[in-house]
């Protein structure tokens, strides 16, 4: 049986995308995104579930910038996981006492209208996880009157559900990944990501844009870029991506050929099914029968066949 490392503690979204990319697995809450991987990194757990992005709140950086430093870890498997937040406190806590809430800032930014809406007062305290606001309120002596977190952490921490499905939006999604030690990588579905990340060699008008050409010309479609700063001072810069396809894949393989020429560095970060199953759409010229013929047809030029 596994053991995988996750944001904790008990009662995250984290761990409900646990439940389902590893149902039978045995499950290591971690105080933070960092501390999850690290368990992976060290040996202490298989591997780690963690957040990667939301669809409101945008690219979780703490995730992206972990997968970029430290020991390498492969992205295996990915969830959209629907998000919706409760309001949970104490029994007995009426809404008119309620003037200190605490919670993820992640989870504040996407039920800030209720809060603002519901309790204009109050005070929005940060906390680690959602599940730690509410161990935090569930706490002997706790200065804190509610939090928002998923419904299931009031079970885990014997707090009321004051109020349902919070969020601002009604469809929000987060996208969680599995990841592990490198080893061998999930075969190709034809329904697949692959995602990097790459480090400017120097910095120079066009250099972004020679990234992006390596996956145009190859007809290979981004779903996702971002940039993080390196740490090195203002305007240093390096870059997450996200593409259709698996490394297996020519168009794949020779796009990141090339990126790995113009980079400083090269992380790949795995090829994995995608979680909406959305097949690839392979441009005319680009599939790898077209790769193949082109490469027997500059192999005929280059012995004079042709």
């Amino acid at each position: 049986m596994p053991k995988l490392a996750y944001l904790g503690p008990q009662g995250t979204f984290c761990e409900a995308a646990l439940r389902i990319l590893a149902p039978d697995a045995e499950r290591l809450p971690s105080a933070n995104v960092g501390a999850a991987l690290d368990a992976a990194r060290s040996g202490e757990a298989d591997g780690a579930v963690v957040p990667l992005e939301n669809s409101v709140e945008g690219a979780i950086t703490q995730t992206l910038d972990e997968l970029a430093w430290g020991q390498p870890l492969l992205i295996t498997g990915e969830l959209l996981l629907p998000v919706e937040f409760s309001l949970l406190v104490r029994p007995g806590t009426e809404p008119r006492q309620i003037k200190r809430v605490i919670t993820h800032p992640a989870a504040h930014t996407q039920c800030r209208g209720y809060i603002e809406r519901e309790f204009p007062g109050a005070v929005v305290i940060a906390a680690p996880s959602t599940a730690a606001a509410a161990q935090e309120v569930a706490a002997p002596g706790s200065p804190y009157d509610a939090a928002i977190s998923p419904a299931i952490a009031g079970e885990y921490y014997g707090l009321d559900e004051a109020a349902s499905n919070i969020g601002d939006r009604s469809d929000t999604v987060t996208r969680f990944v599995r990841v592990s030690r490198p080893g061998e990588l999930p075969e190709p579905t034809g329904a697949d990501r692959t995602s990097l990340v790459a480090f400017l060699r120097d910095d120079h008008p066009g250099a972004l844009l020679e990234m992006l050409s390596e996956f145009a010309v190859r007809g290979v479609n981004l779903t996702r870029i971002e940039s993080r700063p390196t740490g090195d001072g203002i305007g240093r810069y390096f870059f997450h991506f996200d593409c259709e396809g698996h490394v297996a894949d020519f168009r794949v393989g020779e796009a990141i050929s090339g990126l790995h020429r113009l980079s400083d560095d090269l992380r790949f970060l795995g090829s994995y099914p995608r979680a909406d199953q959305v097949a690839t759409n392979i441009k005319r010229g680009t599939a790898d029968a077209d790769f193949a013929e082109a490469a027997g047809w500059l192999s005929r030029i280059r012995s004079g066949l042709v």
